[in-house]
């Protein structure tokens, strides 16, 4: 078995990684790691979680420590090496990272990223560092305000760069690249690479070499369980799954912001402590609720897709899709939130009959078929009145008047429509396992479920 001692790492990069529990290389940092430090540009691809970012760190520190110096003049601190990243939170954790690993090292790091001010961070820029992580558009608008210079960078890395070109990074990284000097090593990191990646790269990387570990498969730590139900019944489900099994660490995805804020305030409202994250929130606001469910104050994160990537709790026990991802890769950049570094995760998703045709494009990509198991009393074929309509249907409303006037005098008693469930769970509702508290479906597809009628006085036995 390798060690990180074997590739040719030098003492005090391997004191810093002995220091952080660092002993077995993963596959990828295994293969990239010597032909990094040879310098030649590389293309990996691996699943997420897998360690991505040692794998082109360590190769990259090591070859900047003949610059390494104690000087406080800034001029003996240009950037020489430049990390490119889709979101914030990726490169707060890149960065994190870096310093890490350069601990016993005399090198300077910096992360710059938007949504704080930039003044805060010019200050750092001006007594000179040899590491920048940064996202382009925070990136350009230092260039612009002319408070770096990338003219002595030898190493560009693009991290999770399909994700860059999703979120129309393109232009942005094309006037970055025209900005650097031609000769330097280059490295693009991704858990997929469709083929627009790859037409990409061939602009920016020169015969390098494809190294793939895993790629657009899913951890095998990770438990992958789906559960088909009405749509209008997914809030209903979630807090049910999040009670009777005392939940207490739970990263909840969402298609929309409108979406991810309201699950959050819902869940506020049925007592389940929970914060949301998305691209409309300011950084500070961010930081703050993910320390806050990393402390455990909070017990839901509601997030957008601003947290498939780059978000690394350590240990995280439980991500759910509220909604199916459009993209089916998106899918496996979620999941990867847990069962990271080996260690064990479970990932739920919630399927209405609508998102079948997403989860079709996810069973082909991650190649294996994820066999639907209902929850009891949640079964799709039983109707049900969606839980948040706001007035009766229209033949209902005769009566409208005279209930309102009754209403003045003798008003209903409060109902939290979200979690008035139609039926009492017959088990403990602290159950620690969903053995008892689910039952495998019959063989059939998801979509076949929910055109399959089934008796509510069957369910659960």
């Amino acid at each position: 078995m390798t060690t990180f001692a074997e590739l040719g790492l030098a003492p005090d990069i391997l004191r810093a990684l002995d220091e952080m529990g660092y002993v077995t290389p993963t596959p990828i940092q295994e293969q990239v790691i010597p032909l990094a430090l040879q310098g030649g540009d590389i293309l990996g691809a691996a699943q997420t979680g897998t360690g991505k970012t040692a794998a082109f760190a360590l190769p990259l520190i090591q070859r900047l420590l003949p610059f390494a110096n104690t000087s406080t003049s800034p001029a003996k601190h240009p950037i020489r090496a430049l990390i490119l990243t889709p979101t914030r939170e990726l490169a707060i954790q890149v960065e994190e990272a870096i310093q890490a690993y350069t601990k016993h090292v005399p090198l300077r790091s910096l992360v710059v990223y938007g949504g704080v001010n930039i003044n805060t961070q010019i200050p750092i820029l001006k007594t000179g560092v040899e590491i920048l992580v940064a996202t382009p558009g925070r990136l350009l608008d230092h260039v612009q305000n002319k408070t770096l210079m990338l003219t002595q960078v030898n190493t560009l890395v693009l991290d999770e760069a399909d994700r860059m070109l999703d979120m129309g990074f393109m232009p942005d990284l094309k006037r970055i690249v025209a900005l650097l000097p031609a000769q330097r090593v280059n490295m693009m990191f991704s858990a997929t690479f469709p083929e627009e990646i790859r037409r990409l790269a061939d602009t920016i990387l020169h015969n390098p070499t494809f190294i793939e570990v895993a790629r657009n498969e899913t951890a095998v730590t990770v438990t992958q369980v789906v559960h088909p139900v009405q749509h209008e019944r997914k809030r209903q489900l979630l807090a049910h799954l999040i009670k009777s099994r005392d939940l207490r660490q739970v990263l909840v995805f969402t298609g929309t912001k409108l979406g991810c804020n309201r699950l959050a305030n819902e869940l506020n409202k049925a007592g389940i402590h929970a914060d949301a994250i998305h691209g409309d929130k300011t950084q500070q606001e961010r930081i703050k609720a993910l320390d806050a469910f990393k402390a455990g104050t909070i017990r839901v994160l509601v997030a957008t897709d601003v947290a498939a990537r780059g978000l690394d709790i350590e240990a995280l026990p439980l991500v759910v899709n509220y909604d199916l991802p459009h993209n089916a890769e998106d899918y496996v950049h979620r999941i990867g939130r847990t069962g990271r570094a080996g260690a064990s995760g479970e990932a739920i998703s919630l399927v209405s009959e609508s998102e079948t045709r997403y989860l079709k494009d996810i069973e082909k990509l991650i190649g294996s078929t994820l066999a639907p198991v209902i929850v009891p009393g949640f079964e799709p074929g039983v109707a049900d009145v969606p839980v948040f309509q706001s007035r009766p249907p229209r033949s209902e409303r005769h009566g409208e008047r005279t209930e309102r006037r009754t209403s003045r005098t003798h008003p209903p008693t409060p109902r939290d429509a979200l979690f008035d469930t139609p039926y009492e769970p017959s088990i403990s509702p602290r159950a620690e396992t969903t053995s008892a508290l689910v039952r495998p479906a019959p063989r059939k597809q998801v979509a076949a479920l929910f055109r399959t009628p089934v008796k509510p006085d069957s369910a659960g036995q």
